[in-house]
């Protein structure tokens, strides 16, 4: 390591603690104005949401408590740090790592849109450095893919399978990637209910983080919004979580729409529609929040709100101590909200509302309640401080999981319109923490991840697809590039990194899978029944949710979540009825007849390939996924009746939601993209390689669970081109 590069790590290092004690003494100008509020000290969330925290004023009464402790203790901290590390200094090859997340960011639409000169500054990328598709994970979603993204490893390892994963207790769906438990120990009488412990929180991903690896090795890294990263892990940084965030109903993401219409009462997929009342020219409400502390989960604490009718179709909306004038069409800024959970305690919210129309009758679209990043019901960050500092630097923001609600454009509560202003904000909001994160850290790792790309085109691939019967707005055309222009906002971002950069530092833009179209479901479960696989029970049509009607002790195998396919193995399942002697000669049974199943009707393969997991998934977690996993084909993916676990039904048909591109398919058929400024060995590249490479260029040797392999070449090992 030459003499400058070793002099930007150690006063980058430096710059670490300075921003530290900055942080500490924006925190302490914070508590002295929160902590006389007359806020509670605690708030909590009943068991249906399954959690209680102490609130922001306490967080910030102990930040400032290990603040003074970091300040006083800092220089011998540092001169340890020095001496611990000064080796790992000497073999780094960069002093900043700067990678840049795009989900679902497509290498064929990429390279299309570069031959027509519409991604400038990926082209530059491109041609100055590298540019290759890169292999996903097998199956090809984002909380499997980014894991291996971040662990060096594949599923087999980290345990991350699907969003979902079945519990062979019950064979219900359970989070994947996290979970929530109330507290050991509560005090209760009558309706009284206090929590006299910590909840239990855990992250379920195996293996560990390169970030982690990083820290543990004195470098300093900067995590924003990267899936499956709740709860925040403890490591030498900062990190704001990703996907699998709950809203503070305990939920991933569950929308409200208000409307004075008779038939208001209604349940969607994703949220709810509940009445307005008339009341002498003003519209009330009553906005659904948490569970009732010491309730059944069953009810909500509801926050009740007024619509006054104002001028140019304007609406005034009262709802708690706020004020705001709503504009039609328009989402709203952030908005406060403060549940009274009782006995003092409160849960702390934000949302945004969006007005949809006002004639014939009103109606009100409240998004998601997010968890308050200044009052946070559940660990958003890491530190707990640092999300509350940038709310306060930069404006709140969205912290749940799943922030664009794609379900609201799904179930006609929003419009497409609505839908890419949300996608806008977001993308803003994330864009700020990236670039407060570059200001502020002038070596190490930062990792952002940019939710955007993805989202808008699972909901407006329809406008590319001349075959879909998808629902579409009457102006196509105002739609139609939808994904395109996402796409060149994110090569603006990239333009404006690399103007950011020095010398010797390394860039990496990467995806973690690619798109194409969602034109037909397949229900697998369906398949299963008519094929004998799976019976019913007696006099019942398969129509129920999370196959509630399925005869387990006749049924052999059944189909759950995205891509998996499970057998009911005797002794692992509650009620198993195939022998662990029969499991190999029952898998490749239904590969040899799910392989290459076509869908007569169109004429084309519907699944590509049948992959047994425990060949492709090799590891210690292996047994947490499905026992096979099924590659679609182009076009195809598993249906919304197969996904809630139904079985009625055909086994293909039409797909007619505005969710209308997707990646569930074979892995080879949707791989993300790489670039970089950094000269890399290019063959083949693939997610899990990204760890590796990552900690290859700070001078880390990989750990020898990773999978993973670096992409620095040996004989490149002394090269540092780069743009």
């Amino acid at each position: 390591m030459s003499e400058e590069l070793r002099k930007n790590a150690l006063s980058g290092n430096s710059s670490n603690h300075r921003r530290a004690v900055a942080l500490v003494k924006l925190a302490a100008c914070i508590a002295t104005f929160l902590l006389f509020m007359p806020e509670a000290a605690q708030a909590y969330i009943g068991p249906g949401a399954g959690f209680a925290v102490a609130g922001s004023a306490l967080v910030l009464v102990v930040a400032i408590m290990l603040g003074f402790v970091i300040i006083i203790t800092w220089p011998v901290r540092f001169l340890w740090r020095f001496l611990r590390y000064r080796k790992t200094f000497a073999r780094a090859r960069t002093k900043r790592v700067i990678i840049l997340g795009f989900d679902g960011m497509d290498p064929g639409l990429a390279e299309k849109m570069m031959a027509a000169d519409r991604l400038p500054n990926l082209q530059k990328l491109r041609d100055k450095g590298v540019y290759a598709p890169l292999a996903t994970s097998c199956p090809a979603m984002s909380p499997t893919a980014w894991s291996s993204f971040m662990t060096g490893t594949g599923p087999g390892r980290h345990g991350i399978f699907d969003f979902l994963h079945r519990d062979p207790r019950t064979y219900l769906p359970a989070l994947s990637s996290a979970e929530i438990k109330p507290p050991h120990r509560v005090l209760r009488w009558r309706n009284f209910e206090l929590p006299l412990s910590r909840p239990r929180i855990r992250l379920l991903r195996g293996s560990t983080s390169f970030w982690e690896v990083l820290g543990k090795h004195g470098i300093f890294s900067t995590v924003l919004r990267v899936p499956i990263t709740f709860p925040p892990e403890k490591f030498y940084g900062l990190m704001i979580s990703g996907m699998c965030v709950p809203d503070l109903r305990g939920s991933q993401g569950s929308f409200t729409l208000f409307t004075s219409a008779q038939d208001s009462a209604k349940e969607h997929i994703g949220g709810l529609r509940l009445p307005l009342t008339r009341q002498n020219g003003v519209f009330c409400g009553a906005l659904p929040g948490p569970p009732k502390s010491g309730g059944d989960g069953a009810q909500s604490v509801t926050l009740p709100f007024k619509l006054k009718p104002g001028k140019n179709g304007t609406m005034q909306l009262e709802i708690g101590l706020e004020r705001i004038v709503l504009q039609p069409g328009k989402h709203s800024d952030w908005i406060s909200l403060r549940f009274p959970m009782g006995h003092g305690a409160n849960a702390h919210g934000i949302c945004r509302f969006n007005l949809r129309q006002v004639e014939p009758e009103v109606e009100l679209y409240v998004s998601p309640i997010n968890i308050d990043p200044e009052h946070a019901a559940l660990p958003v960050s890491h530190p707990a401080i640092y999300a509350i500092y940038l709310s306060k630097k930069l404006g709140r923001f969205a912290t749940l999981g799943l922030a664009e609600d794609t379900w609201a454009l799904n179930e006609s509560a929003i419009d497409d319109g609505a839908f890419l202003e949300q996608c806008q904000l977001y993308f803003e909001e994330r864009e700020r923490m990236l670039f407060n994160a570059l200001d502020n850290s002038r070596n190490g790792c930062i990792v952002c991840v940019f939710d955007t790309t993805d989202r808008v085109q699972h909901m407006f691939w329809r406008y590319r697809d001349p075959n879909s019967k998808s629902p579409m707005e009457q102006d196509q055309e105002k739609f139609r590039e939808a994904i395109e222009e996402t796409y060149e906002q994110c090569d603006k971002v990239v333009g404006k990194v690399l103007e950011k950069m020095k010398d010797k530092e390394a860039l990496f833009v990467m995806s973690d899978h690619g798109f194409k179209a969602f034109g037909r479901g397949v229900n697998l479960n369906a398949w299963l029944l008519q094929n004998g696989y799976l019976k019913l029970k007696p006099e019942t049509t398969g129509e129920a949710e999370w196959l509630r009607e399925v005869d387990w002790e006749q049924t052999r195998a059944y189909a759950l979540g995205l891509a998996g396919l499970y057998i009911n193995v005797a002794g692992r399942e509650a009620q198993g009825i195939v022998a662990k002697s029969e499991v190999q000669a029952l898998k490749e049974e239904l590969t040899g007849k799910l392989n290459g199943l076509r869908d007569e009707e169109k004429n084309a393969v519907a699944i590509e390939q049948i992959y047994d997991s425990a060949v492709v998934n090799a590891g210690p977690y292996v047994g947490n996924g499905p026992d096979l996993i099924v590659g679609y084909g182009e076009g195809y993916r598993v249906s919304w009746d197969a996904a809630q676990g139904k079985v009625a039904g055909s086994i293909i048909e039409d797909n007619t939601r505005r969710w209308s591109g997707d990646h569930c398919l074979d892995p080879a058929i949707v791989p993300g993209c790489l670039f970089s400024n950094w000269r890399l060995k290019v063959a083949a590249p693939r997610i899990m390689d990204i760890a590796p490479t990552v900690l290859s260029l700070f001078g880390v040797k990989p750990p020898a669970y990773m999978q993973g392999r670096s992409l620095l070449a040996e004989e490149e090992q002394g090269s540092t081109d780069h743009v």
